[in-house]
């Protein structure tokens, strides 16, 4: 039988455990989460009348884990239903239903002999096929699991899971001396296909890839603060999006991983590593020791190195003078390196001019730069057997927009090296060998394929499963079938056709809209069918409001009037379209961005989709077909059942849907709001995402698809409307709603009941979309819908007027 995980056991409720718990129900996968049984009651289990023998006290941390997860944020369920995957219990009463699962996770506290005692308990539930592995963030794999016997040693390896699961795309899988080849395989497939994460293999050394190189750049930064007087924000602003780190940068990225947790991890390799250097270089300040004695862990505290506090006009952010252990304003500076490097353009531009600025600021960047550089070539193959397993760690783990190689290419490894000897650095042996062979970078790249340097001098095809297909690499193949400024239509292969998006943040205007209707007309003579994707962070945030408030301050209503209209019929043109198209959304897909996805034969969205009908937002309704679209998916299921049945609380959905601007925190949950339906599908993965979407169209293909009919509208009218604007009237007077917000509901509530037409009359989809642009063109006209729209563009957030 083929194998597969189908159910899990995770033992500790903890932060971790609770949340790879719910990752793996994130998956389908049902689970155990078991934890200790509790030695005392609590005040309220006292108050019950409980002991300790009651099932709700010896499951109380595992019970309290599971309610936790529905409060957390974010939120690390794909949806609320999905809690219901995981059953409660402890580790005394409950152990040996592990005897049913195919993989156990262990995630309890770091310290050897819990895990060892934990792991001589599992073997004896232990069956052949059942994969047993631990999330340690440090513990060594080997010596967790001595005295275990050869099988179940075949069977253990290392799974480490970043914090938050969901949201933090590496798992380390950190084999063991005797761990099974197809063991290892199978556990990077389910990493990559079934949990959605990029996976690294690991070795069995101190803190393995991610955090053995990231704390030690944090150290370096550290070092080089204190070195030279740098305050907190200054060395935040230096190492943040400047060099292609996260926002957080340095040190609000310590105050989220926590002060406590970051010394543990430091001092975890300073206690497993022999070399004096190096020790030294983990060696914990002794500014972290006071700080930990003072309890300023960071954000878990409510103070770190920054601390929020309230003020007379608002909140204010401190920052921690580590001269006077006092929290002073922040001081917000530019340094002329850093404005510099920004202007010189992209990411890998902006590295490099930073990194050789002749600036104090410069050299700040360019020693903790070449450190981390030296340290991850000198850390192989120690730590991992490839640079692509280090840059990847760095990436997922991290979020560096740009791994340690990458980023020494970026800066040009002979000039980077000839640097670095000049100020005296040792350069790892294998690193001057590539040199010396005439080979100037670590990666190079042909025919969109990229290789990579390995230690004994050899170009490596970099590993690229068939699902991990990218856009960049088919334009670097072939020039585009069809483009303009706004969008391109790619050829992906076997007949399958992508228009892809990419005006500035992928707004939709006149671009895009007129590359819709070409996408389409050139696929129905001579593809097999369709995907929209693109490969920006957001797929698509709406159509281009700054477009939208010019033509209306300037009262060109036609124009407005025009570009509505065609939006409206492209997404018709695509939900009647001959061939099969598909939308493959992901991360932002708001207002407009939704209303493209909704005609869609199908929608293949990524787990992390956050999609939502927000118009209201800016003072309007969805007038790109969108408001038509969500009212024919809540009332298909009632006239499916029946066409006698009161269609108003469908329609009540629809309007809450719309009015209330709701927007998913997942792909799942696009499905519980009503904007994805049972046919459509979910990539858990994001780097599969365009494979899937282009297999969905490839099987609609093959079943012989054919475009829907056109269907007439059942709708509520004038009564319905009636009932839809009391709704809207009641908040309004409850204080929930503004004056305004009253009438868009309004405007919202005639175009859902079609009118002021008698209840259950059948209307086309075209008086639909007619209803729908006129109540978008007159709020257009609304003083403060322009107020709404001016307040998007310029603060980034809506404005309740």
């Amino acid at each position: 039988m083929e194998r597969a995980i189908r159910k899990a056991a995770v033992l500790g409720s903890g932060v971790m455990g609770a949340a790879i718990a719910a990752q793996l129900a994130n998956a389908g996968i049902q689970t155990y989460l078991l934890d200790i049984v509790p030695t005392e009651l609590t005040t309220q289990e006292k108050a019950r009348g409980l002991s300790l023998n009651d099932a709700a006290v010896r499951n109380r941390l595992a019970n309290e884990a599971k309610v936790r997860l529905l409060k957390t944020k974010p939120a690390p369920l794909f949806t609320a239903r999905n809690v219901e995957l995981i059953a409660p219990g402890n580790l005394e009463d409950d152990l040996a239903r592990i005897a049913e699962v195919d993989w156990v996770i262990e995630a309890v506290v770091e310290k050897l002999e819990v895990k060892q005692d934990l792991w001589a308990k599992v073997e004896a539930y232990w069956h052949p096929g059942m994969i047993v592995s631990t999330n340690t963030s440090g513990v060594s794999i080997n010596r967790m699991i001595e005295g275990r016997s050869e099988a179940f040693r075949q069977s253990f390896l290392g799974t480490h899971f970043f914090n938050p699961p969901r949201y933090m795309k590496l798992l380390e899988i950190i084999p063991g001396r005797d761990t099974d080849a197809s063991v290892i395989a199978f556990m990077k497939w389910v990493g990559e296909r079934v949990l959605g994460k990029g996976v690294v293999l690991a070795k069995d050394t101190p803190n393995f890839i991610a955090n053995r190189i990231g704390t030690y750049g944090l150290m370096v930064t550290f070092a080089e603060m204190m070195r030279d007087g740098w305050t907190i924000e200054e060395v935040d602003a230096m190492t943040g999006k400047a060099i292609g780190r996260p926002k957080s940068a340095t040190f609000r990225t310590l105050d989220m991983v926590g002060l406590d947790t970051f010394v543990h991890v430091a001092g975890n390799v300073y206690s497993s590593v022999y070399n004096d250097t190096e020790k030294a270089a983990f060696q914990v300040p002794e500014l972290l020791h006071t700080m930990l004695a003072n309890g300023w862990l960071g954000d878990k505290s409510g103070q770190g190195f920054y601390k929020k506090t309230k003020t007379a006009t608002g909140k204010e952010i401190l920052a921690l003078d580590y001269t006077t252990q006092t929290y002073m304003p922040l001081t917000k500076r530019k340094f002329v390196g850093v404005e510099q490097a920004k202007a010189a353009g992209g990411l890998k531009k902006r590295i490099k001019a930073l990194a050789y600025s002749p600036t104090k600021e410069g050299q700040f960047v360019w020693n903790v730069l070449k450190e981390v550089l030296l340290y991850s070539a000198a850390k192989l193959p120690e730590i991992a057997d490839d640079i692509v397993s280090i840059d990847n760690a760095m990436k997922w783990g991290f979020n560096w927009e740009l791994g340690p190689f990458e980023t020494w290419d970026v800066l040009g490894v002979p000039q980077a090296i000839a640097r670095m000897k000049q100020e005296g650095d040792v350069i790892p042996t294998w690193v001057e060998d590539m040199l010396a062979s005439g080979k100037t970078s670590f990666y190079t790249k042909e025919s969109a394929i990229r290789y990579y340097q390995t230690l004994a001098g050899e170009q490596q095809e970099e590993e690229r499963e068939r699902e991990q297909m990218q856009l960049a690499a088919y334009k670097e193949k072939a020039k585009p079938i069809l483009a303009n400024p706004g969008a391109s239509l790619i050829d992906i292969g076997d007949g399958v056709a992508c228009l892809e998006f990419h005006s500035p943040n992928n707004a939709i205007g006149y671009d895009i809209v007129d590359m819709m209707f070409k996408s389409i007309d050139e696929v129905e003579q001579n593809w097999r069918g369709l995907v929209i994707h693109n490969e920006a962070k957001n797929f698509c945030v709406g159509a281009n409001l700054m477009l939208i408030l010019s033509e209306a301050q300037d009262d060109n209503w036609d124009d407005i009037n025009y570009l509505v209209n065609r939006f409206q019929q492209a997404s018709m043109r695509m939900k009647y379209a001959q061939r099969p198209i598909v939308a493959a959304p992901f991360g932002m897909t708001l207002g407009g961005g939704t209303e493209v996805c909704l005609p869609a034969a199908r929608i293949q969205a990524a787990a992390e989709t956050y999609m939502g009908l927000v118009e209201v937002g800016v003072g309007v309704i969805p007038g790109g077909g969108g408001t038509k679209e969500v009212l024919l998916r809540m009332t298909k299921a009632a006239d499916q059942v029946d066409s006698k049945v009161d269609l108003q609380p469908f329609v009540n959905r629809a309007f809450e849907t719309i009015a209330l601007a709701k927007v998913s925190t997942s792909g799942e949950e696009a499905r519980d709001i009503g904007l994805l339906r049972e046919r459509d599908a979910v990539s858990i993965n994001r780097d599969h995402l365009l494979y899937d979407a282009k297999q969905a169209v490839l099987a609609l293909d093959l079943a012989g698809y054919t475009a829907p009919l056109a269907e007439e509208v059942r709708v509520v009218g004038a009564d319905g409307k009636a009932v839809l604007k009391l709704g809207a009237y009641g908040m309004y007077q409850g204080g929930y709603i503004s004056q305004h917000d009253l009438k868009i509901a309004g405007k919202l509530a005639h175009v859902l009941a079609g009118g002021d037409v008698n209840r259950s009359t059948y209307v086309s989809e075209q008086y639909l979309l007619d209803l729908e642009r006129e109540a978008f063109l007159s709020l257009c006209g609304e003083p403060k819908s322009q107020e709404r729209m001016i307040h998007m563009l310029t603060k980034g957030k809506p404005l309740r007027n």
